[in-house]
C-alpha cells in the first residue's frame, strides 16, 4: 500500500489527524499535541517508506518502528488503523478500560506495534537492539525510532546513541520530533538539549535537518538515510505541537488534554 503522490500523502496525513482527534476525544484522555506534531512523519513512514505487511504483522523481515515517545500513541494507532492493521472504528475505544488501545503502545496486544513504550528515554535502546539483531542475522530490515525533543533530556538516550555508533548501525534511523514544547513548557526552560544536531553529530550520527510538516522533505530525508553507510542517522524534524488544529498549535496546554464537544467539532471541521 505504498503511496507516492504527495497530494495523496497530505490527504492521508489529514485523515491520520482526524483519527488522533477522534481517539483522544472519545477517550477524554490522551496527548493530542505531540501526536499531531509527528503525524506527517508517521504518515510518510507507514504509507511510503516502511516495508511491512498488515496481513502479517510479525513478518520476520519487516522494517521496525519504535515510538519511543509512547504517550503519542494516538498518531501511531491512527496510522496503523488506516494502514489496515485493525479497524479504524476501534480508535473510538482509545483508553477505554476494556480496549486493547491503551494510552501507551503494547506490542503484546496491538497488531503492528513493534515495541511497548511509554517510559521516556528507553525506546532508542530497544531500537539499537533491533538494529544489532538485524546485523547479526544478516537481515536487511531497517529500524526507525521516534524521539521527542523533551525526551532526549533522558541520559539513557545518549548511552544508546554511543552504542549505535560503536556498532556502525547504518540500519538505524532516529527521528527527533522537535516541536520545542514538553509538558512543563519549552525545552529550553525545562532542560535545554540544544544544539540537538551538534550533540548527535558528536555521538557519531549523520545529521539531516528538515521541516517535519513538508511531505517531500520527509521522503527525501528517509531516502538519503538509506544510503548512509557505517553509521546511524538522526533526522531532526522541526515541527509544531498541535499542528493542523488552529487553537492547539504551539500551545503547551494541549500536551495532554482532550477536547470538549465544541472543540472536537471545531477540530474535525478544520481537518475536513
Amino acid at each position: 500500500m505504498k503511496i507516492n503522490d504527495i497530494k495523496e500523502l497530505e490527504s492521508m496525513a489529514k485523515k491520520v489527524r482526524r483519527g488522533i482527534i477522534e481517539a483522544v476525544y472519545s477517550g477524554q484522555s490522551g496527548h493530542p499535541g505531540g501526536s499531531l506534531s509527528v503525524a506527517d512523519i508517521l504518515t510518510v513512514l507507514y504509507f511510503n517508506q516502511l516495508n511491512i505487511d498488515e496481513k502479517n504483522p510479525n513478518w520476520e523481515n519487516r522494517d521496525r518502528l519504535v515510538l519511543s515517545k509512547g504517550h503519542c500513541s494516538p498518531a501511531l494507532y491512527s496510522c496503523l488503523a488506516n494502514r489496515g492493521f485493525f479497524p479504524v472504528e476501534d480508535l473510538k475505544t482509545f483508553r477505554n478500560i476494556n480496549s486493547y488501545l491503551q494510552g501507551h503502545p503494547d506490542m503484546k496486544k496491538i497488531p503492528g506495534v513493534d515495541m511497548t513504550t511509554g517510559s521516556l528515554g528507553q525506546g532508542l535502546s530497544a531500537g539499537v537492539g533491533m538494529a544489532i539483531a538485524g546485523k547479526m542475522h544478516k537481515k536487511d530490515y531497517r529500524v526507525y525510532c521516534i524521539l521527542g525533543d523533551g525526551e532526549i533530556e533522558e541520559g539513557q538516550i545518549w548511552e544508546s546513541a554511543m552504542s549505535a555508533k560503536k556498532y556502525k548501525l547504518d540500519n538505524l534511523c532516529v527521528v527527533v520530533d522537535n516541536n520545542n514544547l514538553q509538558i512543563d513548557g519549552t525545552v529550553e526552560e525545562v532542560m535545554s538539549p540544544y544544539p540537538i544536531d551538534e550533540k548527535f553529530r558528536s555521538f557519531g550520527f549523520e545529521i539531516i535537518k528538515i521541516d517535519g510538516h513538508n511531505i517531500q522533505e520527509i521522503i527525501d530525508a528517509f531516502d538519503v538515510a538509506k544510503n548512509v553507510k557505517d553509521k546511524p542517522v538522526c533526522i531532526i524534524a522541526k515541527t509544531i505541537k498541535g499542528k493542523g488544529i488552529s487553537y492547539m498549535e504551539n500551545q503547551v496546554g494541549w500536551h495532554g488534554k482532550a477536547p470538549n464537544e465544541e472543540q472536537y467539532k471545531m477540530a474535525m471541521e478544520e481537518l475536513s
